[in-house]
């Protein structure tokens, strides 16, 4: 009877290599899968949280209203002042014509020490400047209680920050024009023991620059105190407290122009990529028409240099710094409100080690003219989102995070 015959060595070389091929073939494909999707830049979706939230939504901030775990959204318009209920986005209105119109800015923080977020707003700022604080009632469903803190002409921007160095924070703000002296008050206010009925102590960090629109807190020389950089008609300034008090030192002029309200910078925020490379980023001029990216001469670290990474753009005006796909370095969100039919929200990728190659994705054309915007994890699935506020359009919306 004939058996059939065992296959030969190289017959059995030829299965096996056939085998390793295949399993070789699969691990690969599957690997650049794995890789294309940790490369593919996350794309958002477009929730509007408010459609009319009135003439304008000045501000956007987040906070944990009602102490569930989960971060509120929290906007101001000219005359109110709401939390947005995550995750049904249900709207509570917690003050109304109770602060002189227009409401400019917000700063949550738990002021009074109870355990619960309070809220510091800026108001009048176009006639008055009125600084305040709110709390809750005896519950949530109540009217919020109205303070007073101070009051400083033309008062646009406030936050916390502990640039005293006294181990709590201080409420920081900066008016747009100058009102006393040679330049606008930058000043720091303390909160007192009883911030109900004493007066919060100020502490003015500076008073020779014009034109602030904007400042931002970081350690920039990473001593371990807060510093405050600005943005104002003379540019980048970084303010700091030294032994012998508050210096200033201009890392950057911005813009340049013939007129104040074409040079300098509007906004401004401090990033950081992956290599541990910081940079900072601006608007420029105050409302303006480019995106600035500065990065640190390593020859001289007071000198920075400029890159303009974008332009074209009318009134710019929103402007934040995340990690948006979760590659360790930190991308630019920018808003802008009046350029013709493309205004909106927009994000930008940095493409090599040294922040001047950047990419750009457009995440609202036409239909979010940004008064303000900031960036938080809105959702839960540890993927940063975007939540912005309009002027012209009047809306609040929030963009949440579709990255894979």
């Amino acid at each position: 009877m004939k058996t059939s015959a065992s296959p030969g060595p190289e017959a059995t070389f030829r299965c096996n290599r056939f085998s390793v091929t295949r399993i070789v073939l699969g691990f690969t494909a599957a690997t650049l899968s794995a890789l294309a999707a940790a490369d593919e830049f996350p794309t958002f979706k477009a929730h509007t949280i408010d459609a009319e939230i009135g003439k304008v939504c000045y501000a956007v901030t987040m906070a944990d209203v009602n102490n569930d775990g989960q971060p509120d959204i929290v906007a101001v318009s000219e005359n109110r002042v709401l939390w947005y209920e995550n995750p049904s986005w249900t709207a509570h209105v917690m003050i109304h014509d109770q602060t002189p119109p227009d409401n400019v800015c917000i700063a949550p923080h738990d002021i009074d020490g109870d355990g619960k977020i309070d809220f510091a707003i800026g108001a009048g700022w176009t006639k008055s400047g009125t600084l305040h604080w709110i709390r809750r009632g005896a519950s949530l469903s109540e009217p919020w209680h109205v303070y007073s803190i101070g009051t400083e002409l033309s008062l646009h921007r406030a936050r916390w920050a502990d640039v005293l160095g006294t181990g709590r924070p201080q409420l920081v703000i900066s008016p747009l024009n100058k009102s006393v002296g040679n330049g606008v008050r930058l000043t720091a206010f303390e909160i007192p023991p009883d911030p109900v009925t004493e007066r919060w102590p100020t502490s003015v960090l500076n008073e020779e620059l014009n034109r602030m629109h904007n400042h931002w807190h970081a350690d920039m020389d990473e001593n371990g105190s807060v510093d405050t950089i600005t943005a104002s008609e003379e540019g980048v300034t970084l303010v700091q407290r030294g032994s012998d008090g508050w210096n200033a030192t201009r890392l950057a002029t911005g813009a340049d122009g013939t007129l104040p309200a074409q040079q300098g910078a509007g906004e401004v925020r401090i990033g950081r990529l992956k290599n541990g490379l910081r940079y900072i980023v601006t608007v420029e001029p105050m409302h303006g028409h480019s995106v600035a990216v500065y990065t640190q001469n390593s020859d001289n670290k007071k000198s920075w240099n400029r890159h303009v990474i974008d332009s074209g753009f009318q009134r710019g005006h929103g402007l934040w710094t995340s990690d948006l796909d979760g590659d360790g370095s930190e991308e630019i969100v920018f808003g802008h409100s009046d350029t013709p039919k493309t205004f909106g929200v927009i994000v930008y990728q940095c493409t090599d080690q040294v922040a001047v190659d950047w990419k750009k994705h457009v995440v609202d054309e036409g239909g979010m003219a940004t008064e303000d915007l900031m960036v938080a994890d809105f959702t839960g699935d540890g993927r940063p989102d975007i939540v912005a506020g309009g002027r012209a359009t009047h809306n609040l919306k929030l963009y949440v995070n579709q990255k894979p």
